[in-house]
């Protein structure tokens, strides 16, 4: 019995450890991640706070003002019907620019039966945009061609415009 152990000493087993295969996540990619995703966490609150600045509603509404005074002057059409169709679209415009209004994108019925339309104008505001919409859409709709002039079609636009641009609300 050359092979026998002569002394009768335990040993410890080997380590389970030692059969488990070495791990694919490193410490330096843990970091990494982490980094990582505080540079986003950080890019995204620096995004948010870079707002743009909130625009004047002055000048905002001046502008659309202007666009639609020289709009309304460039008509050159002399059919009513065609007039009252320019002359709504520009107002409309003037509306959906300056007091965020849905007017543009709604059609007549839809535009008077919203009870929260033109809410931030006075009550004189309101009542001429309801008589004036009203009557460009008669003009525009109508089964014959209405007899009045365009210069008088154009006229009525512009004090429509004129009297919505100082009928807002402060």
């Amino acid at each position: 019995m050359n092979g026998a152990p002569h002394n009768f000493e335990l040993l410890e087993p080997p380590s389970p450890e030692a059969l488990l295969p070495d791990p694919w996540v490193e410490t330096w990619m843990i970091v990494a991640a982490a980094a990582l995703l505080f540079g986003l966490l950080a890019l995204v609150i620096f995004l948010r706070r870079k707002k743009s600045a909130t625009a004047d509603p002055m000048a905002i509404r001046q502008a659309a003002y202007s666009e639609a005074v020289a709009a309304l002057e460039a008509i050159r059409s002399t059919g009513t019907r065609e007039v009252a169709v320019q002359g709504s679209l520009i107002v409309r415009k003037y509306l959906s620019a300056a007091a965020g209004d849905p007017a543009l994108f709604e059609t007549h019925e839809e535009y008077i039966s919203r009870h929260e339309a033109l809410k931030n104008f006075t009550d004189e505001a309101r009542t001429a945009a309801g008589t004036g919409f009203t009557r460009l859409a008669t003009l525009k709709y109508a089964a014959d061609v209405p007899d009045v002039a365009a210069a008088e079609v154009i006229a009525g636009s512009r004090a429509l415009l004129e009297t919505l641009h100082h009928g807002f609300r402060a």
